[in-house]
């Protein structure tokens, strides 16, 4: 029995090391070992770095406050929280979007985006702590910027527009013996009383130069007659206020709102030639570009 168990396994043996040859001179063998050589080198020796890692966009608990303040501030409630699920991911598809567009450079050459940045910039470079100016920084201000504060004359006036000039005396008459102006005159749209105001309001209503011609009467009692581009008219001065720079302490805060303001733009564009300073700024040649237009 041992002889022929011997004899089988030796057959068997003979069988496996036939199919072993066979499979072993297989050509495609030979390609599949080839090339697994070939990448496996490649690995070994190619330099190049490894794939990028996704970049890293998170929202932060404070990111998602601050929607939920923005929310809140517009509709007068907090969010419900699918409300705050879709802010989110406003967010995050806006700010995917923005890193995609600065990633493709579509920011570098669009006017509209580089004006925001300057106007940005500028903001934070104006966000200065408040200063309290003294009365002699608020005097000198003054004194600097008068017309900035001068206050223009005003005058308040009743009208009455008379059919022509030779009836201005009878209405005149009958005015000042305390007859209603409605019932005198001639039909006009015009406004038969202006409160206070300036040269250009009312000369904008009743032609060049009518204020002047008014500012030259009396306060009180009815005059004329005055010329309109309209025609004549009696009129009688309500109230004439001279134009002028008023007292400090009429117009402090103006003043003060005038002031910090300037230093506010002193101290940003100080800040800005400070910037330029970091830069080799290199100017084109303005005439040839001129020639060139």
């Amino acid at each position: 029995m041992r002889s022929d168990d011997d004899a089988a396994a030796r057959g068997t043996g003979r069988r496996g090391g036939a199919i072993l040859r066979a499979v072993l001179g297989e050509p495609l063998l030979h390609f599949v070992v080839l090339g697994a050589g070939i990448f496996a080198l490649f690995a070994v020796l190619d330099d190049a770095p490894p794939p990028a890692a996704a970049d890293r966009l998170e929202v932060t608990t404070a990111d998602a406050a601050r929607l939920a303040a923005t929310f809140e501030a517009t509709w007068g409630r907090p969010p419900a929280a699918d409300e705050l699920a879709a802010l989110v991911d406003r967010h995050v598809s806006e700010e995917v979007l923005v890193r995609e567009a600065r990633a493709l450079g579509l920011d570098r050459d669009d006017a509209a985006v580089r004006q925001r940045l300057a106007q940005k910039m500028r903001f934070v470079l104006e966000s200065v702590a408040e200063h309290e100016p003294s009365d002699a920084d608020l005097r000198a201000h003054l004194a600097e910027n008068p017309d900035r504060f001068l206050r223009p004359p005003l005058i308040a006036f009743e009208q009455v527009r008379l059919d022509d000039a030779g009836d201005a005396d009878a209405a005149l008459s009958r005015l000042r013996e305390g007859a209603a102006p409605e019932t005198l005159g001639a039909r006009s749209l015009l406004p038969a009383a202006m409160p206070p105001s300036p040269p250009e309001v009312v000369d904008r209503t009743f032609g060049p130069d009518f204020f002047a011609r008014l500012a030259a009467l009396p306060p009180g009692e009815w005059q004329g007659p005055v010329q309109s581009a309209y025609g004549v008219h009696a009129v009688r001065i309500v109230v004439s206020t001279p134009g002028g720079l008023p007292p400090l302490d009429e117009i402090r805060e103006a003043v003060a709102r005038d002031w910090r303001a300037a230093l506010r733009e002193q101290m940003a564009q100080a800040r800005i030639e400070a910037l330029k300073a970091r830069y080799e700024v290199i100017l084109p040649d303005l005439d040839a570009a001129a020639a060139n237009r």
